[in-house]
């Protein structure tokens, strides 16, 4: 009995040990690695009031970051009540697209009112999933995700089916806050490995009380890592650590 244990035992070891069967996960990530620390909860999808937002010059300085000009693409992924991706419609103009993503139903109902009584025809609404952002292949020079990479409970898998989306040269851009995932924010250094986990590079890095947190901005290097070759993050949530490419105070 003992010797005819020890292949299973030696499998349970392989898949993560006897106590990690990933029942607990979603089926399609389950052959990513797990996120070995918490999510936050989804919030309100106001965080704070458009008025105030724009009396901080949030987006203005967002989108100045990332260089968003006419007839760039967007994907605004937790586009909640539409704060960005309202702003970047305007930015980017008759000859850009954006597409406005979240996985709230009434959040997308309420979005579609309001880029219906707007008339905003450069934007499109796509519904998520918690481990996929279902975004269409090679269609994006720039990726949003303002205060909500927190949320993310599935990041390998999130990151990994994001990555072809972007056009060449496309980036990601991520704006939190430096705090515990489970209180709404991710430490820097804990985002810059899961990134770099998925095969992204951090190409800029600021620090700006306009954006209340950080500004962080990715780029794609090497190839897709295949999902059991990834690297999980471990130890890396509980504070943030100097980066030589921060920038700003």
């Amino acid at each position: 009995m003992r010797a005819a244990a020890l292949p299973l035992l030696a499998l349970l070891a392989a898949c993560g040990g006897s106590g990690d069967d990933n029942r607990d996960r979603p089926p399609t990530s389950r052959e990513f690695p797990r996120a070995y620390r918490p999510a936050s909860k989804v919030a309100s999808d106001m965080i704070a009031s458009e008025v105030q937002r724009d009396s901080l010059g949030e987006a203005q300085t967002v989108m100045d970051l990332a260089d968003i000009r006419p007839g760039t693409t967007v994907a605004d992924i937790g586009a909640g009540e539409g704060y960005y991706t309202i702003r970047l419609a305007e930015r980017v103009g008759a000859k850009g697209r954006v597409l406005a993503q979240d996985i709230n139903p009434e959040a997308i109902r309420r979005l579609g009112v309001r880029v219906e009584r707007e008339r905003l025809d450069t934007v499109s609404i796509v519904t998520g999933a918690q481990d996929d952002p279902r975004l269409p292949v090679n269609s994006f020079d720039r990726v949003f995700m303002v205060h909500m990479y927190h949320e993310v409970s599935e990041p390998y898998a999130f990151l990994w089916r994001l990555r072809p989306s972007l056009k060449p040269g496309g980036k990601v851009i991520v704006v939190d806050v430096d705090r515990p995932t489970d209180l709404h924010g991710i430490p820097p250094a804990l985002l810059f490995c899961e990134f770099a986990a998925v095969g992204f590079r951090l190409d800029e890095f600021v620090r700006k009380p306009e954006v209340t947190g950080y500004y962080a901005q990715f780029e794609l290097v090497g190839s897709r890592p295949a999902p059991a070759a990834i690297k999980p993050c471990r130890d890396l949530g509980k504070s943030a650590v100097a980066d030589p490419a921060a920038k700003g105070p």
